[in-house]
């Protein structure tokens, strides 16, 4: 017994001894050792401590985040406060001996007050939103994320798209990098980012649920991304971004019985939204082709019923008199079933493609008509502008 009480007294002496020398001469070995190590913390009060694990602090991914994407990408998105007035002001009540008589009973003139979102897309200061967001508006603030508040003032509207495009000054402006829609798949995660409620600026989580989602009846050009991010009132405007922090799309509209989400958002496509950008900006506001004809799809119903032999196309309705396609020779009851070579599968494929044909030059259009098909040139007339 003694003697294994004197080995062991002699090798705790020479691992003290060791562990001296090693922190005389290295105690950098010693501080890496104890990194490596989990930490311990005690809980429960002075005498009570119990020992737990923590993991160590510091930066970096955190497995499933997607705080890289948000951070690329809040910067960019801005909250948007728009007043209008309710009511005009009668005139009488500008009169200088009225307003001598009523003095400071004089009735204020009501405003209306609305929150909504928009992204910087450019240094220049090109901000797009919704147009519901700023429709009507008299005056318009933009709040930026880094606590910064600008006038900004209005570049154009589309209201076929709701889309609406804004510009403030300021310097050093975040612009956020726009994404791929065409990319994009079912199933991708998505972050939509705005200011719900006035709350302040929020991100949700959630996928895309569908794409090119049309014949919703909320605008007249639709091809909408579907997702089930939370999108709330406020959000309009705001963005729906892909996990690098790429812009998808511009959030829009929710389906709801509620007035709150249900898991059914959807966002305008940015490819529309860049198109819409650069023809407000070019153009003051969006110009697209026109041929003057009215539609509507075919239906296996519709082909069983008139034995058309097909079930896609757009069976033309109506020609416009004296417009480009009457004078191509279109006419009620034709099928069209190409534009330019690109097939058309609905009235929705139609009016897209129509509508991005340049004015003033030439198409071909392919229809069917008696079960033969032709060829038609049609000289693009420019779409009239649609009033809200």
């Amino acid at each position: 017994m003694r003697r294994t009480w004197l080995l062991f007294a002699q090798t705790v002496t020479i691992a003290l001894g060791i562990y001296a020398v090693i922190a005389a001469l290295r105690p950098d070995w010693l501080g890496a050792l104890q990194s490596r190590a989990p930490a311990q913390v005690g809980i429960g009060g002075p005498g009570r401590a119990v020992p737990v694990l923590q993991a160590p602090g510091g930066p970096g991914a955190t497995p499933g985040s997607y705080r890289d994407a948000a951070g690329r990408a809040m910067p960019a998105v801005v909250n948007i406060l728009t007043s209008k007035a309710l009511r005009e002001t009668h005139p009488l009540l500008k009169d200088p001996f009225f307003r001598r008589f009523f003095g400071d009973k004089m009735p204020p003139q009501e405003q209306m007050a609305s929150l909504g979102s928009g992204v910087i897309v450019s240094s220049d200061g090109y901000i797009l939103t919704n147009y519901h967001v700023v429709e009507g508006a008299d005056e318009i603030e933009v709040g930026l994320a880094d606590g910064r508040k600008a006038a900004a003032s209005m570049v154009g509207t589309d209201p076929e798209t709701d889309l609406a495009v804004i510009r403030i000054k300021a310097d050093k402006l975040p612009v956020i990098v726009l994404g791929d829609p065409d990319a994009a798949r079912v199933g991708d995660v998505v972050l939509a980012i705005g200011n719900p409620f006035g709350v302040g600026q929020t991100v949700t989580l959630g996928i895309i649920s569908a794409l090119g989602r049309n014949n919703l009846h909320i605008n007249h050009f639709e091809n909408f991304i579907q997702t089930d991010a939370a999108i709330n009132f406020g959000n309009s405007g705001g963005a729906l971004v892909d996990t690098r922090g790429n812009l998808l799309g511009i959030n829009s509209a929710i389906y709801s019985q509620t007035g709150g989400s249900v898991g059914i958002g959807f966002a305008i496509p940015v490819s529309t939204a860049k198109t819409v950008l650069d023809s407000i900006v070019k153009h003051g506001q969006v110009v697209r082709g026109w041929i003057g004809i009215e539609s509507q799809d075919i239906t296996p119903e519709l082909a069983d019923s008139f034995g058309l032999g097909r079930d896609s196309g757009a069976i033309i309705a109506g020609v416009v008199r004296g417009g480009p396609a009457d004078r191509a020779g279109m006419r009620p009851g034709d099928i069209l079933v190409a534009v330019d070579g690109k097939k058309v599968g609905s009235t929705n494929d139609m009016l897209n493609l129509i509508a991005g044909l340049p004015p003033g030059g030439k198409a071909q259009m392919t229809v069917i008509r008696k079960s033969r098909q032709a060829t038609l040139d049609v000289t693009v007339g420019r779409r009239p502008r649609q009033t809200p």
